[in-house]
């Protein structure tokens, strides 16, 4: 809060201006590489149950990467999941029906 009030000074001290420099420095990649585990984490998960190698997470890297592996997860086959079949397979009854007791 120190380094905001000296910053919005009509001059700034320009040591304590190099030394807020110096901090972001330090902690802007940290938060980089934060939010990229958060987008590039369900991405893993998600590619390994589409069928698909889950290296291609590593595209969230390049910019605008992420939109391109959506697009790609969007419309493509999904190798896991059966094809559909025509018509919805019959519903088991529910609740299940207890078994019929042996007859003596």
């Amino acid at each position: 809060m120190h380094t905001l009030a000296l910053l919005l000074q009509n001059q700034p001290d320009p040591e304590a201006f190099k030394h807020a420099i110096v901090m972001m420095m330090a902690i802007i990649p940290i938060l980089i590489l934060i939010g990229l585990a958060i987008v590039m984490v369900p991405f893993w998960f998600i590619l390994k149950k589409a069928g698909f190698s889950p290296w291609l997470t590593f595209v969230n890297v390049i910019p605008l990467g992420n939109l391109v592996l959506i697009y790609v997860l969007a419309f493509s086959d999904w190798k896991v999941l059966p094809p559909p079949e025509l018509g919805w397979p019959p519903q088991p009854p529910y609740p299940p029906q207890p078994p019929f007791p042996p007859r003596a």
